[in-house]
């Protein structure tokens, strides 16, 4: 006998304005946001062409400050801290004992000893480090206090000024400061998930609608878009930004994790019900689903000056990888006839959800060489701009390089499986424009 499920509210992303044209929905985090506003297509054009903004708000807030913050960042991440300026963000990397990844984030350094990190399934973690009282820290748990909106393209600069009122070309790429809206106060930070120039902004949530206001209405002659959830993971793969419960599961289903799952489960329960795999890569064990950053192509950020929580591990894979990122191009013949299956008698190949999976599900293949598993797909991705099937893939190193020759096992197994072809290609597939000379650019200040 089945249990009636529970009615439960559905809560709209609270730092962005409602649109009463959207109709349908997607989870991000612990709140709903539109799955489109202009149609998916236009949408992944925005960050070629002119300009998004895109929400990340329900992404999780630590504030950790502290005399010994600098050493616990030290202790529990790969990265390296002998230069970390205040008004500087680092990209920072957790792995456990294994050198498997257990989570990795933005952290910003806003003071001497004040710092604000924002991730997903990387805060708990952090939490847990630092409950066991070894650093002289307090850490405040402010996810709810703050929106994170991003603005990408290539007006994106122009848009911005315009909105606060005076150049931001100061601000180099990886660091932030203060800006103002309408008096309103944010720190706004030079990124690039895009892989363009962008820019992220971290503000007060309650004043998160009016500002978002007002970058809509000031768009307009920029040709900004608002960002849907069908969409955003989009430049994820075409600029090979891997994702945690998409490309990679944490390592949190060991025996030594058994005490940080109990924490878990208070912190952000969430996170335990979203961490399942998919697709034809069917591994006997959740361990086959972690990751190291040599894998996720991270291992120029792994800084062997210190010593921290995975060491030893990562010193040996550094020495000598056995999978490296790539990117994936999958022959438009064999995706075409999964489509094509659709419309042809008998059971049809899994269908390929336009333009990519949704958060929720970690979608793995097989990718083989003459019958051999070689490597691992995730993220497969439709790609508009190039017209072409996308996917990561961590691979054999020995069949890195581009134009290498491998096939892909599209559907899982008990049902119709279609053998695709693919051809290995850089990743990041799109060239990498965030680093641009923003000083080269025009001003309409």
């Amino acid at each position: 006998m089945t249990t009636a499920a529970q009615p439960v509210p559905l809560n709209h992303v609270p730092e962005v304005p409602f649109d009463p044209l959207a109709v349908t929905y997607t989870r991000f985090g612990t709140g709903f946001e539109p799955h489109e506003y202009s149609g998916w297509i236009d949408e992944s054009m925005s960050w070629k062409k002119t300009c998004f903004i895109g929400d990340w708000s329900p992404l999780l807030k630590l504030k950790i400050k502290g005399p010994d913050a600098i050493r616990f960042f030290s202790d529990i991440t790969v990265n390296g801290y002998k230069k970390f300026d205040i008004g500087q963000a680092k990209h920072i990397i957790m792995c456990n004992d294994d050198g498997k990844l257990m989570g990795e984030g933005v952290l910003m350094r806003q003071g001497e000893e004040e710092f604000l990190f924002t991730s997903g399934p990387a805060i708990p973690w952090m939490l847990y480090q630092a409950r066991k009282g070894q650093h002289n820290i307090t850490t405040d748990l402010i996810s709810q206090n703050q929106f994170i909106f991003q603005v990408q393209g290539p007006n994106a600069l122009f848009l911005l000024e315009e909105a606060i009122g005076s150049s931001i070309r100061d601000i180099g790429f990886m660091r932030f400061r203060k800006a103002e809206i309408d008096g309103m106060s944010f720190d706004i930070l030079r990124q690039g998930m895009a892989g363009e120039l962008g820019y992220e902004l971290h503000g007060r949530a309650d004043q998160g609608v009016a500002i978002y206001n007002r970058l809509l209405e000031i768009g307009k002659k920029w040709g900004l878009h608002r960002l849907g959830g069908r969409t955003k993971m989009v430049n994820h793969v075409e600029a090979c930004f891997p994702t945690p419960t998409v490309d990679y599961i944490p390592a949190i289903f060991t025996d030594e994790a058994a005490e940080f799952r109990d924490m878990l489960k208070d912190v952000a329960p969430f996170l335990l019900n979203i961490l399942r795999p998919a697709g034809s890569y069917e591994a006997a064990n959740i361990s086959d689903y972690y990751r190291s950053p040599v894998e996720m192509g991270w291992a120029k950020n792994i800084k062997f000056t210190h010593d921290f929580i995975g060491r030893a591990a990562l010193e040996k894979e550094v020495a000598a990888p056995k999978r490296v990122m790539t990117t994936l191009v999958w022959n438009a013949e064999d995706v075409n006839d999964v489509h094509a299956s659709l419309y042809r008698p008998g059971t049809p190949y899994t269908y390929m959800e336009m333009p990519r999976n949704l958060l929720g599900l970690m979608w793995t293949d097989q990718v083989l060489q003459d019958g051999k598993l070689v490597g691992a797909s995730t993220s497969r991705c439709y790609s508009y701009h190039f017209r072409e099937m996308l996917s990561l893939c961590v691979i054999d190193p020995a069949l890195a390089a581009p134009g290498t020759q491998v096939d892909i096992v599209w559907g899982a197994s008990g049902g119709p499986q279609k053998i695709i072809r693919a051809t290995v290609a850089p990743a990041p597939y799109k060239p990498d424009n965030r680093k641009i000379d923003v000083h080269a650019l025009p001003s309409y200040l």
